[in-house]
């Protein structure tokens, strides 16, 4: 993913072609998100955001990563119940696939269009339509077997 400036400065964009707002709550979440660098909570969200705004509560996270999951900024590991940068901002409509390590939780977005595609076939063959697209695979990272 491109640097944290740029990436800031690409949701920006986006929300003003959109016409949405990206407060500076949302833009803050988000950049939190982006400098970890892993999936985080809700909560370790938060507990990072009290430290330039003391009177943030639960709703305040929770109505930020509504905003970032709507706009495509962020996604949901939902096997961890945690968040992620989206490393494609913009191509709202990718299917994700997470690689998630369950060692040290390292979570990682990757793409592969034929995969997507095939997966697209299969529902469309079951009449089905797709609106939301994540696949999470758990493993073991690189890291972790080598050490």
């Amino acid at each position: 993913m491109a640097n944290t400036a740029q990436t800031l400065d690409k949701a920006r964009q986006l929300c003003d072609e959109r016409g949405v707002r990206l407060t500076p709550q949302r833009l803050k979440t988000l950049e939190l998100i982006i400098q970890c660098g892993r999936s985080m909570s809700a909560y370790e969200l938060l507990d990072l955001l009290k430290q330039t705004e003391p009177q943030a509560k639960p709703p305040t996270i929770y109505r930020a990563l509504d905003f970032l999951l709507e706009q495509g900024f962020v996604h949901k590991v939902e096997s961890t119940n945690s968040y992620i940068a989206c490393c494609a901002l913009g191509h709202a409509d990718h299917c994700s696939q997470l690689l998630i390590c369950d060692q040290c939780g390292f979570v990682e977005e990757c793409h592969d269009d034929e995969l997507a595609a095939l997966l697209m076939q299969r529902a469309e063959q079951k009449n089905f339509r797709v609106e939301h697209h994540v696949v999470e695979s758990h493993g073991i990272c690189k890291k972790c077997r080598d050490s």
